[in-house]
């Protein structure tokens, strides 16, 4: 006999129905936010959009047993087998578990930077957000250390791909870092600096690394063969490198886009990064023969780019729209740094960044029309908090021209395919790991809706979102 439950009550019947090994691989730390943790679940009657990029489905039913997606199909068509948890759900949708590539375990502000070891897991993993790569670590012993926790059941968090810290040139004066981002960097002078660096957090368990605005092409250079050679890859903030020479470097992937590209700087010198030089990007035309040109240079190197589009929107006037969850989730003292922040910015007449905004999301718009592969992250700060930011980057590439389809594509898919994961992660497809979201409304119709998120599965286990928000409530920014 099947199961067959309203979702209002799946969080007991759930957690009385924990199969053997699931409960034995989980501490009661993170067990206190599994919702569903059957052997076989059916999610009956939702609308599907399933991370290929192809027509949103409604009325479908995904089986999830042991752990992987069993079957995906028209309602009525899939058989549910028996015995199974069935969850029905019409007027919810179900997407791929986002993949998130620029997700940080930090919070900066305009003056802290702060180590998120215990809220910002949490606030991905409801957020809907299942595998991260961390993009550069403040503390890699750290982030290594978390990732295993959360890797043995003893903490609650996605998949992890930790990135080693940020290699740039010159030092901290010439980056002009204040407080502890100092902490952020490894300069390097030489090759065989850079190659060290590379050699020794591999070994620790480095997967990948950042390059940063001030490193020189030779260093760049050396980093990107070492990692190779070791099984890791490089991505890069870059300025003193342009994206064209990333790509004749040859690497991997590169973040934030147009914001970040000196391609198109008259005034840029090798080596060097032009301080001012996003001034001058307002008066870039997206299709142009430069910009197609750096566009058919990344793709012929299969060079991908990371969005951060959630993160530059913090810095414009009245934006994003002023959200209760974030302020509900802020310690205090750090709610009213932001909010000071935000009041500040709102009385400012300046229109570039907003001019700059919008220049970055047609830009990334056309890399994709382009052929190349776009991934998102978040780049979490300033009211950009873990999870919510990268839900907010489903709401602006809707706004930027991609349709719904597109757009979790980007944050799924893609994502997946960039970690070299598209085999087991980013897509609802039978035979991938259950990472799925499971939204409680129509992002479709409504891309605000987004943010409804009710239950996340990562690797068939189901964990309340609203559970882990709440248990972070007037934390982030200090833990």
């Amino acid at each position: 006999m099947r199961a067959v439950l309203p979702l209002a009550g799946l969080i007991l019947a759930g957690v009385t129905n924990l199969s053997a090994q699931a409960a034995a691989s989980l501490s009661p730390q993170v067990r206190e936010f599994v919702s569903v943790d059957a052997p076989v679940v059916a999610l009956t009657h939702v609308q599907l959009i399933d991370g290929t990029g192809g027509p949103v489905a409604g009325d479908q039913t995904v089986i999830i047993a042991n752990g992987r997606i069993q079957a995906v199909g028209r309602s009525g068509a899939v058989q549910v087998p028996a015995g199974a948890t069935v969850l029905e759900l019409p007027g919810h949708t179900v997407i791929p578990g986002i993949v998130g590539l620029h997700d940080h375990i930090v919070y900066e502000t305009n003056n802290r930077i702060v180590d998120l070891n215990f809220t910002g897991p949490r606030l991905y993993l409801a957020g809907g957000v299942t595998t991260i790569r961390t993009n550069g670590a403040l503390e890699p012993y750290s982030e290594l250390g978390l990732k295993h926790e959360i890797e043995e059941g003893k903490s609650p968090g996605p998949r992890m791909h930790i990135s080693g810290p940020h290699i740039s040139g010159g030092g901290p004066f010439d980056i002009g870092l204040p407080g502890n981002r100092v902490l952020w960097f490894r300069f390097v002078k030489t090759p065989e600096e850079a190659r060290r660096v590379v050699a020794y957090w591999t070994q620790e368990g480095a997967d990948w690394f950042k390059l940063y605005t001030r490193i020189t092409r030779a260093a760049a250079a050396a980093v990107v063969d070492e990692a190779h050679k070791r099984g890791a890859k490089a991505m890069g903030h870059l300025c003193s490198i342009t994206f064209r020479e990333a790509a004749a470097l040859g690497m991997d992937n590169v973040d934030h886009g147009f914001l970040t590209n000196t391609d198109y700087d008259p005034l840029k010198q090798p080596d060097q990064c032009p301080g001012d030089y996003r001034q001058r990007l307002v008066a870039v035309d997206i299709n142009s023969d430069e910009v197609r040109a750096t566009f058919r240079d990344l793709v012929a190197k299969h060079v991908a780019m990371t969005g951060t589009p959630a993160a530059f929107e913090a810095s414009i006037p009245n934006r994003p729209p002023l959200d209760q969850r974030v302020l509900d989730a802020l310690d205090p003292e750090v709610r009213a740094e932001y909010l000071g922040v935000r009041n500040q910015r709102a009385m400012s007449r300046d229109t570039t960044p907003l001019l700059l905004f919008r220049k970055a999301l047609q830009y990334e718009v056309a890399f994709v029309k382009a052929g190349g592969l776009l991934a998102a992250g978040e780049d979490p700060s300033n009211g950009n908090l873990p999870g919510f930011g990268d839900q907010r980057n489903y709401e602006l590439y809707v706004e930027a021209g991609f349709t719904p389809a597109q757009a979790v594509q980007v944050m799924t898919a893609n994502g997946a395919k960039v970690l070299g994961e598209s085999d087991s992660l980013g897509t609802v497809t039978a035979g991938k790991l259950a990472d799925l979201v499971v939204i409680d409304g129509d992002p479709v119709a409504n891309p605000a809706d987004i943010k409804k998120v009710v239950t996340v599965f990562k690797g068939g286990v189901g964990y309340d979102s609203a559970k882990l928000i709440a248990s972070v409530r007037g934390l982030v920014g200090v833990r």
